[in-house]
């Protein structure tokens, strides 16, 4: 199929869009100052993530002298540039308020980020004991010369480059340090006895790499540095994983990530603004890195170590997210003192639940309908895929409970969810020591569904119990992310679960589901036809409309039809967190399309998909996102919701979203983000939902 370029926006471009509504909304004044630095943290580890994966494909590409253009109709290497263009644009804002709005901020408040020259000579040698007794002994200073070659820079790692003079031969020396944020903190806290204040509310910080600098003649005894300064690389850091040449999988993994440990090439250098030439000389010839891949930076390196600062307890200085209650339909099992082991079984026999996380616990819906299972002795198996797992998960210690007791468990790990691979190969192999039939899944897919399924004997037969999400069994992230879960007895969709374990265990070929919608196999043609079937009403003189809440839309297919859908007069609204390659209202294209981002406290992560059918909604949720990798390239699951109430929540729920007013960013014709304008009533999407769950 032929794609119009000028109908698409670029994906990374978008992406750096969405980044940019992170960054803006941590410089809104209603939010408080510890929440700020948090939008500011995320920020800035959403771009070093970016660099790693995204930036690093793209450079690869350059010199590989691939110029195949994106479906907008650039090359990699233009795409390269405006990325650049666009970063340093947004660095430089979060740098100037940092330093400023945001520093002014956080004093008014009572903490302070001092730097070593502020401080009085109490406070200095207070800081120069702490560097002798805490730091200096976790110090490796390397120097380069034709006997010692440029040492290996490590991914994200914080430096410190310096030239030092030998007073014996009157040579200068380039010496390489690796500031020890990992082991001691980024921010030091000076005790108040030696600020000299009383007030317990009160933090003073000095950051570890500038106790080190202004101590770093203790490194270099008899010898004289010149000057120094700071800097950090970011490297490749994309798995190359060849599944079909791998006799076996977690052994292929684990190699592959002690490469990216090694590192890939530098993707970028950050330094500080006034860097000695002869320092940044020295690194871009040790480095080998292009000029434009160089980021000049006026406030700390590394600003993803804020999040340090969240730890200080003042909590009148951040939103209390811990709001969740127990679904109203499972407070029973809370209140209970019968510990009947039937009691969460005996509510879904009778009814589904609908959950929304995390203004309903996931501790006392999906981590309770595990932990009953693990434990009842009429449960005898439990199958579950694991993507992202926190690393104390209650989940997983259910899992090896349950084996214990005798019931037999299948656990999918996928092993190759980026940045979690090494905790997931972890989780593996105590999962397989547990007893635990563990399997990773088909060759040449991410499984990306969050499925699970109880397997119980009741009075002679076998009924099967289920939950499927748009989140992760991550009891971690369950508090932070807004997502959908879905706990039902359903046969068809029990049946349809069945097979789908079958195939990921490798027992069958299952490509044909009764109700469940899978990718790579039914899941692309289902939405096509669910799309056209609103067109179709449409040009009968009736009414179409979607409905669709996701994380991302980029597939070119799903974006033309959709366009398609506009033209005929199908009203759709999209709620897209992050990168949409959509253009909405433009005329004799998208007039009737309206995309609308949510960036709020929560991270919106659930996927909803509403589809009018003529006055007889369909709705679906599930793991997938309008993406060719959900659609093609991953194991999905994505389950339609069909009792009349559930249906009812979920369409309450997105209207909920669409009348937001105060976290709603709205697209333009232009695919520019324009913030709704808020009044004393504002509609607040996510506040209104915690107020609805007080009440």
């Amino acid at each position: 199929m032929k794609y119009e370029a000028n109908n698409f926006i670029n994906r990374e471009l978008s992406w750096i869009d969405f980044n940019k509504r992170v960054l803006l909304t941590g410089m809104e004044k209603d939010y408080k100052v510890l929440d700020k630095i948090k939008f500011f943290s995320i920020f800035s580890n959403n771009l070093d993530e970016f660099f790693m994966v995204r930036v690093a494909s793209l450079k690869a590409q350059v010199e590989a002298g691939i110029r195949k253009k994106s479906i907008d109709g650039h090359t990699p290497k233009e795409q390269l540039k405006k990325i650049n263009k666009e970063v340093k644009k947004l660095t430089i804002l979060q740098e100037k308020y940092f330093n400023n709005e945001l520093n002014d901020e956080l004093k008014n408040e009572g903490i302070f980020i001092k730097k070593y020259c502020e401080l009085n000579q109490n406070q200095k040698n207070w800081c120069d004991s702490y560097f002798l007794s805490s730091i200096f002994p976790l110090l490796t200073p390397l120097v380069v010369d034709p006997a010692h070659p440029f040492p290996f820079i490590s991914n994200l790692s914080l430096n410190l480059a310096a030239l030092i003079n030998d007073g014996e031969e009157s040579k200068n020396q380039f010496v390489r340090i690796k500031i020890p944020t990992k082991n001691i903190g980024r921010f030091i806290l000076i005790p108040n006895e030696i600020i000299e204040t009383e007030d317990e509310r009160e933090h003073f910080f000095i950051t570890v790499e500038d106790l080190i600098g202004n101590n770093i003649n203790a490194l270099f005894n008899g010898m004289e540095c010149l000057n120094y300064s700071f800097f950090r690389v970011t490297r490749d850091a994309d798995l190359e994983l060849k599944e079909l040449e791998a006799d076996d999988l977690l052994l292929a993994v684990e190699q592959s990530l002690q490469k990216r440990r090694l590192g890939g090439d530098v993707v970028r250098l950050e330094v500080n603004e006034n860097i000695p030439q002869n320092i940044l000389k020295l690194l871009i010839e040790s480095i080998a890195i292009p000029e434009e891949y160089i980021y000049f930076c006026k406030s700390l390196l590394g600003l993803d170590d804020l999040n340090y600062l969240l730890k200080i307890n003042r909590e009148d200085l951040k939103e209390n997210l811990l709001i969740g209650d127990t679904h109203p339909l499972l407070k029973s099992l809370d209140s209970s003192k019968d510990k009947n082991f039937n009691s969460i079984f005996s509510i879904l026999r009778k009814q589904s639940i609908l959950l929304h996380h995390p203004y309903d616990l996931f501790k006392t819906s999906v981590e309770e309908f595990i932990n009953k299972a693990a434990d009842d002795p009429l449960v005898l198996a439990i199958k579950i895929t694991l993507y992202r797992v926190s690393k104390d998960s209650p989940i997983i210690e259910a899992l090896m409970r349950a084996a214990e007791n005798g019931k037999e468990v299948m656990t999918l790990v996928e092993l190759k969810a980026r940045f979690d691979e090494d905790n997931n190969i972890q989780w593996a192999k105590q999962l397989e020591q547990a007893g635990i039939h563990v399997v990773y899944g088909i060759i040449g897919f991410k499984t990306h569904t969050k499925i699970a399924l109880v397997v119980r004997k009741e009075k002679r037969r076998l009924r099967n119990y289920f939950h499927i999400g748009t989140g992760n069994y991550n009891s971690n992230t369950s508090r932070y992310y807004t997502d959908i879960g879905f706990l039902s007895t359903d046969p068809d969709i029990s049946s349809d679960l069945i097979e789908l374990f079958n195939y990921l265990s490798g027992f069958s070929k299952q490509k044909a589901y009764q109700k469940l919608l899978v990718s790579p196999t039914s899941l692309r043609k289902k939405f096509i036809f669910l799309i056209n079937r609103e067109i179709e009403n449409i040009e009968e003189g009736k009414k179409g409309e979607i409905i669709a809440k996701m994380n991302s839309l980029v597939d070119p297919e799903i974006i033309q039809l959709l366009y398609l859908a506009s033209q005929k007069g199908v009203k759709i609204h999209l709620i897209i967190r992050g990168i949409c390659c959509l253009y909405p209202q433009r005329e004799n294209l998208s007039e009737n399309i309206k995309v609308t981002s949510i960036i709020g406290h929560f991270l919106e992560h659930s996927r909803i998909f509403w589809f009018y059918n003529n006055n007889n909604p369909e709705v679906f949720i599930g793991s997938a996102d309008w993406m060719r990798r959900n659609l093609d390239r991953r194991i999905e699951a994505v389950t339609p919701i069909e009792d009349l109430k559930l249906k009812s929540q979920l369409y309450d729920l997105l209207q909920t979203y669409i009348y937001d007013n105060y976290y709603s960013w709205i697209m333009n014709k232009d695919g520019i983000y324009e913030k709704k304008e808020r009044d004393s009533n504002s509609n607040r999407s996510q506040i209104d939902l915690i107020k609805r769950l007080k009440k």
